[in-house]
């Protein structure tokens, strides 16, 4: 990789919310031992999450993130009268092809980052042991069969090429998927026969050729016309429950999804629309609205919960109507971490987001969140909220509620996501802007100046220009930019 490659990368990785099973960062270096043990771990750890690769990155405070630049050069390393890649190489049972790369991220800062490739078939073992890493902490893998009975059963392929159903004929194909939705929603004529069809569906890996044919995971999740009939993508559907107030004591109605998430999408968004209670109360800019939230946004939210769950890990998209809220969660943590999900778009499913969004269920590029705050703000409505625990993440939209009755971390989460909507809409915040946005009136603009000031004081936004003494012309910008 190039020298700015390398630097783009680290910037993605260090926007991780934490140090994973497959990405570790360290300042400096302890030991070769150590960094063995952390290459069998995240190697194998990289193969239990579908990544192509872990990293081990030295030059970076794993609690905070920030790269400060390490003094320890790999390359140049030695144990003993041995070179450090040959001697941890010898040792690595299979050896795997791990790159080592130095480079400079600034005049001041020197990153050294280890490359390594995931996991293939069988654990990796470092002198006669596997590991793997458990949160932020390095443990040896026989420790957790669960994990290692994962890393065995890999093919080496990501769960969305792996096989749904095995010896199809084309027609069988046929029966299955809703191969019409495929061509009505990419807006292509339906070929004059069943070559035609099958061939276009190997083209975008939703089937291969097998014994007969095979449909991909790919292929059932988006377009099976019953998910029941596929064993390995039925515990996906979508569930969607509605509860009578604020807590889950009471169940109005439950709906789980039976077809596959392209045949199924429109449906499952109108269907969840309607359950959504109407305005009782909202800002000056929308008396009008019927609806408490705006379905464009409800829309985002849903395409990003199905797109961005961990496939390979249990659990299943949700949709949970409360009286005061919406939560929309999915199984797997994010990839990045949660502050960045307005500028940043990383998707672990790597297909299924491509297809979606050329079928038109998301954003072209990013991950509509811009999109979901612009229609927050303008419905009056509190800061989305996102939460990851229980290796799940959930996104909450709340009802209307006056600025009064915001507590102090709500508006700050509030001011925080304005300030990255006017940012990645190339314009800057300030405190007319953050008036507009809370509909406050111009003679209150102590308000909004104290809301910037406790945003300010958390972290979450700068200066754009703290060499501008004037009060009234200045402007914010978020924390990253």
């Amino acid at each position: 990789m190039k020298e700015q490659q390398l630097i783009e990368l680290l910037n993605n990785l260090v926007k991780q919310p934490k140090e994973s099973e497959w990405v570790e960062f360290k300042l400096n270096f302890h030991s070769e031992q150590e960094i063995g043990e952390r290459i069998s771990a995240l190697a194998n750890g990289a193969a239990i999450h579908n990544q192509d690769y872990g990293y081990l990155v030295f030059g970076v405070e794993n609690e905070s993130h920030l790269i400060k630049g390490t003094t320890f050069k790999p390359k140049h390393h030695k144990k003993g009268n041995e070179e450090l890649e040959h001697w941890l190489s010898q040792r690595l049972d299979p050896r795997i092809d791990f790159r080592i790369h130095e480079f400079a991220y600034d005049s001041q800062r020197n990153i050294a980052l280890f490359v390594i490739p995931s996991a293939q078939n069988k654990p990796v073992d470092f002198s006669h042991t596997p590991f793997i890493r458990v949160g932020s902490i390095t443990r040896k893998l026989a420790d957790f069969p669960e994990k290692e009975r994962k890393i065995w059963r890999k093919s080496g392929r990501p769960y969305e090429f792996e096989i749904a159903k095995d010896n199809l004929s084309a027609a069988d194909v046929i029966r299955l998927l809703s191969t019409e939705t495929y061509f009505d929603l990419m807006k292509l004529p339906y070929p004059s026969n069943q070559n035609g069809v099958i061939e276009k569906f190997i083209n975008e890996n939703l089937v291969i050729k097998s014994q007969g044919y095979a449909i991909t995971n790919l292929g059932a999740i988006l377009f099976a016309k019953n998910l029941a009939e596929f064993e390995s993508v039925q515990r996906k559907s979508v569930r969607v429950i509605v509860y009578k107030g604020k807590n889950k004591v009471e169940t109005i109605r439950e709906q789980i999804g039976v077809k596959g998430y392209a045949l199924g999408f429109l449906g499952l968004v109108e269907w969840i629309n309607s359950q959504l209670p109407a305005n009782e109360e909202i800002g000056k800019a929308l008396r009008t609205e019927s609806r408490m939230y705006p379905e464009i946004a409800i829309r985002e939210l849903v395409a990003n919960a199905l797109i961005h769950q961990d496939l390979s890990v249990k659990g299943f998209p949700m949709v949970e109507i409360f009286s005061d809220r919406i939560e929309i969660s999915n199984p797997g943590n994010p990839l990045i971490t949660p502050d960045r999900f307005i500028d940043s778009y990383i998707s672990r499913n790597e297909k299924l987001a491509d297809l979606m969004r050329r079928m038109g269920f998301c954003e072209e590029k990013g991950s509509g969140l811009d999109k979901v705050i612009f229609y927050n703000e303008l419905y009056q409505l509190p800061p989305i909220n996102v939460i990851t625990d229980e290796n799940r993440t959930r996104v909450t939209p709340y009802s209307y509620k006056k600025l009064n009755d915001l507590d102090k971390k709500e508006k700050i989460r509030a001011c925080y996501q304005h300030a990255c909507l006017k940012w990645v809409s190339n314009e800057k915040m300030s405190n007319q802007s953050l008036r507009e946005r809370f509909q406050i009136e111009d003679q209150n603009a102590a308000i909004a100046s104290r809301i910037i000031k406790d945003t300010f004081e958390a972290g979450m936004i700068k200066e754009d220009d703290p060499e501008n003494k004037s009060r009234k012309h200045r402007s914010y910008v978020p924390f990253w930019a």
